[in-house]
């Protein structure tokens, strides 16, 4: 015995097929920080460490990756382990009303590629390392220059290279691992008692 769909319910299935496949709209609206928020890569809370901070809405994911330095992020950007295609990212900017180095602020997010940032300065981002210090104005970039040194680019100006390279680790890394090797020392020795 044959069944024959009736064309009102064939339609109907299709409908309801399509509505299944139907894209959700994702809210790429800036977070702020809280005291859950943890960096992407070193997986630290964000408000523990100073400088400017960034974070990166991607593609089938709710929440975005938060960055303990811009720097990182505009690594992430470039580099090839996206999981899903970047939607939105924003920057802290560095020369809003309450920002400052210690709490790079709250509401103060800005679209990375419109910001202009300032490389080679003499402050270090969240993680130590040297950062992208980023504003909103070319003003406050160029004020922010005069107090710390370096200069101001554009994130189309910003090579790989100047994000990419290597950062050279301190005298006192040498201190630390003394340091770490007495401490291991020091631990009491489960196996022999």
């Amino acid at each position: 015995m044959r069944i024959r769909l009736r064309p009102v319910l064939l339609v109907a299935m299709l409908a309801l097929l399509s509505a299944c496949k139907e894209e959700v709209a994702h809210n790429t609206t800036p977070q702020d920080m809280t005291p859950e928020t943890l960096g992407h890569y070193c997986q630290m809370n964000l408000l523990e460490h100073p400088g400017p901070k960034a974070q990166i809405f991607l593609e089938g994911n709710p929440a975005p990756l938060f960055f303990s330095q811009v720097r990182d992020a505009i690594v992430y950007m470039r580099g090839p382990e996206q999981v899903a295609p970047i939607l939105a990212v924003y920057v802290n900017d560095m020369g809003s009303a309450g920002a400052t180095w210690d709490r790079p602020g709250d509401g103060n997010w800005i679209t990375a590629d419109k910001a202009f940032y300032v490389l080679g300065s003499a402050r270090a981002g969240g993680m130590g390392a040297p950062e992208a210090v980023p504003f909103s104005s070319r003003e406050r970039a160029d004020d922010f220059v005069l107090a710390e040194g370096g200069r101001v680019l554009t994130l189309a100006d910003i090579t790989n290279d100047m994000v990419l390279a290597p950062v050279e680790a301190g005298a006192d890394q040498g201190d630390d691992d003394a340091n770490f090797d007495g401490r291991l020392r020091a631990l009491p020795n489960k196996a022999g008692g």
